[in-house]
């Protein structure tokens, strides 16, 4: 740390109690000067031949002996003024970079210019500043710190900007002619020099980094802070990801949430303005902060109930990011007071503005196959990205789907929004679909179950999620249906078959386009797959599947090839005809019936299901048996 010493004299000021400093001297004081709670009793002819000021109040006081002056408004207050008073008497006078500005401030309080008497104490102030402080990184650190205790003089005396000018030019510095002390994380260096390349086996001399100056600013306040990263972007120099990475270092440091500190509730309203003003320094640049670093800051927004507008400025800068993003890094809790675990509509709006940078994109101009243009335009996106977007989004449903207040509009819209993205597999919807279906939801309605279904494709299913679905008794029939269909066109062209060889009553039962999508099938009427039956009809079914049952089971468990051939016909013939009954039943009960008006069917029963399922089940197990007896 840089110091200046003035006068050679010893001190002679000494303390009479805690309100009382005089110089002890053979020759009586004649003056008071009252600073605070302080009394001064100093002489005036030392005094006034360097202060204008003083010389101007003792006059208007008049000439008696103990003249009494107030001056409690002096910058500083009674430290500073003893500085000065040293000065005056030539005693030994220590200045550094924690007590310059107080002394300056009170110097050009008392008027100690050049004109009074040269060498006076404001010239030799200014030349210590200029010629030591300002040169030295750290020293400017501290006295842009102690500003703040003495505004606005520190402001009026271009302080201030002589400090921000300092430390800014310095951070723009090449840091290859960085040759000043700074302080710098330990574990970061440690981790840098393991990577750190060798040369002839000799390590090469530590490089100072580019994010040198980094933890040396955390140490000052928010507006402050402001003041130098405004200060260093003016310069022009200085790269996006390394102010990412001061602002970073500075949330870390200041904000306690950051660090899993408890937040005090007086402290809200201070640590809302640091939230927002870091949030305004943000560089426009994408990418230039890491992602995770702005989830962080937006779960802090939300719980602070900060800016809207800072909060959509971070959703864009993170949307730009959310091909990166992973489903932890989504699971952002709600505010206060609210019961939902995990804040959908946070997501939700990433999401949205994800898919805004394409629209923007299609709205433009510009060719999106311009390498100059993707450059230049951060709204360009690729099938890759939307592919890690939608699986992200997959995994988020699968864990909000736990959420027992999650509505089914919010869910269904969310995954609608990448509906349109290409995917490799469904198997992350499927799994985000059944969570929902799950114990936590059991109060869907069949409408509702068809309608979070349509949300996945059957024919991107793997065979470990088919084979899931098939036995999955969450899902609406027309679903299992389709799957069970889509499993026997896959063992069919397995063993060089084209289409598989299903009873034409069974086909004809099918809607149009289950060999794909379940999305497609929604313009067929979705009765035709939940029929309701009556009671009687009820009973035979359920006694010609137990008959079906037995037929199907032998007592030792080893039927001959004559007998399975048989057994597959009459399979074959009561499958039809439950199926024929079920349709032919639910076609006289006229088409215009909805799903929501059979559902206050009293014969509606979920053992409905449960049979057609088990008869489809059983139809495609005997077909593929026969299949491969054949290829056998």
């Amino acid at each position: 740390m840089k110091f200046m010493k003035l006068g050679s004299k010893p001190d002679q000021f000494q303390t009479d109690g805690d309100t009382i400093r005089y110089v002890a001297t053979e020759l009586a004081t004649d003056l008071v000067v009252s600073v605070g709670d302080v009394k001064f009793y100093v002489h005036k002819f030392p005094l006034l031949s360097k202060s204008s000021q003083l010389q101007k109040l003792v006059t208007s006081v008049g000439t008696d002996n103990n003249d009494e002056i107030d001056i409690h408004d002096i910058a500083g207050g009674p430290a500073a003024f003893e500085v000065c008073a040293k000065f005056c008497y030539g005693m030994v006078v220590t200045l550094n970079a924690y007590n310059v500005v107080a002394a300056r401030c009170a110097a050009e309080y008392l008027e100690m210019y050049e004109t009074v008497e040269k060498g006076n104490l404001i010239y030799k102030i200014d030349v210590f500043l200029t010629s030591s402080i300002f040169r030295s990184w750290k020293d400017s650190i501290i006295v842009l710190r102690t500003t703040n205790s003495f505004l606005p003089w520190s402001e009026e005396l271009k302080i201030v900007n002589h400090c921000l000018d300092s430390i800014a030019t310095k951070v723009c510095t090449d840091p290859s002619k960085v040759d000043w002390s700074y302080t710098y994380n330990h574990n970061k260096l440690v981790s840098e020099n393991e990577h750190e390349e060798k040369w002839n086996g000799v390590k090469k001399l530590q490089t100072v980094p580019n994010d040198w100056w980094v933890q040396d600013l955390c140490d000052l306040q928010i507006d402050l802070y402001k003041r130098v990263i405004t200060a260093i972007i003016a310069k022009g120099n200085m790269s996006a990801d390394v102010v990412g990475e001061s602002l970073k270092s500075y949330a870390l440091r200041r904000l306690p949430i950051f660090s899993n500190s408890t937040l005090q509730g007086s402290d809200r309203l201070k640590y809302r303005y640091l939230v927002d003003t870091i949030t305004s320094l943000l560089p426009n640049e994408k990418s230039s902060v890491p992602y995770d670093f702005l989830l962080r800051l937006l779960h802090t927004s939300i719980m602070l109930d900060c800016d809207e507008v800072g909060r959509r400025m971070l959703m864009l800068k993170i949307s730009q990011q959310l091909d990166e993003v992973t489903v932890a890094d989504l699971i952002i809790r709600s505010s206060t007071g609210e019961t939902a675990r995990c804040n959908i509509d946070v997501v939700h709006g990433l999401v949205e503005q994800y898919v805004m940078q394409e629209d923007t994109i299609q709205t433009g101009s510009l060719d999106p196959d311009d390498n100059e243009f993707r450059e230049i335009c951060p709204g360009f996106i690729s099938d890759a990205s939307k592919a890690k977007v939608a699986k992200l989004v997959d995994g988020y449903l699968a864990e909000a789907a736990r959420d027992v207040s999650l509505p089914l509009s919010k869910f269904v819209d969310l995954a609608e929004m990448v509906s349109a993205f290409p995917r490799s597999s469904h198997d992350g919807i499927y799994r985000a679909i059944d969570m929902y279906l799950k114990q936590e939801h059991p109060a869907l309605t069949k409408s509702e179950k068809k309608r979070i279904c349509r949300l996945m494709d059957c024919r991107k299913l793997s065979a470990d999620a088919c084979a899931h679905a098939v036995q999955n008794e969450r899902l609406p029939l027309r679903v299992v249906v389709q799957v069970l269909f889509l499993e026997q066109t896959r063992a069919t062209a397995a063993v060089g078959n084209n289409t598989p060889d299903l009873p034409g009553s069974v086909k004809a039962m099918l809607p149009r386009g289950s060999c794909g999508s379940s999305r497609s099938a929604t313009t067929n009427s979705d009765e035709d797959w939940d029929g309701d039956q009556t009671s009687e009809e009820l009973k035979d079914l359920k006694a010609e599947l137990a008959c079906l049952r037995l037929e199907n089971k032998g007592d030792s468990g080893v039927i001959v090839n004559d007998a399975k051939s048989n057994a597959d016909k009459v399979t074959s013939k009561k499958v039809k005809k439950i199926f024929t009954r079920l349709w032919s039943s639910k076609d006289r009960q006229g088409e215009n019936s909805s799903s929501d008006t059979s559902e206050s069917r009293a014969s509606t029963s979920v053992e409905e299901t449960e049979a057609m399922k088990v008869a489809v089940r059983m139809m495609l197990q005997n077909q593929t048996t026969k299949k491969s007896q054949v290829t056998k």
